[in-house]
């Protein structure tokens, strides 16, 4: 390469937004999202690249706006860290209403499997309902 391709190539790069390393209570919410994804694995489910990390206190809920396909199943797998006591994970439609699921919950993991009537925009809250504030993580798996 030389410097005049070079250069540009620098000064794009150079504008990117950088992102934080994640913390290591997120790498450890994470880990844990991960084992409980890795049961619905054994039922054919193949795991979404990336997830949705953060903090998470009681009381406190987390939206997240997702895509989904009519005919796919998913599971949403959650989890936090130690501090946390319980979580639940819910399905909404893109009116806020909450949908049937499969719901699973232990500890500070929980998971909602859904299949959706309607290709379209749906919301999964992830909620604190017991403990400290923590680190949490958010993945899905579909098939």
């Amino acid at each position: 390469m030389n410097a005049r391709t070079l250069f540009p190539l620098l000064l794009a790069m150079a504008a990117l937004p950088l992102q934080a390393a994640p913390s290591d209570e997120e790498v450890e919410a994470r880990k844990r999202a991960l084992l409980l994804a890795g049961a619905f694995s054994n039922d054919g489910f193949k795991i979404r690249d990336g997830n949705w990390v953060g903090d998470i206190k009681p009381g406190q809920a987390r939206i997240i706006q997702v895509n989904l396909y009519a005919g796919n199943e998913y599971w949403f797998s959650a989890a936090a860290t130690d501090p946390a006591k319980k979580l639940t994970v819910s399905v909404y439609d893109e009116k806020g209403a909450p949908l049937p699921f499969e719901p699973y919950q232990e500890a500070a993991t929980a998971a909602a499997g859904f299949s959706p009537k309607a290709s379209g925009t749906y919301f999964v809250k992830v909620e604190e309902v017991e403990g400290e504030p923590a680190a949490f993580c958010l993945l899905y798996s579909y098939k």
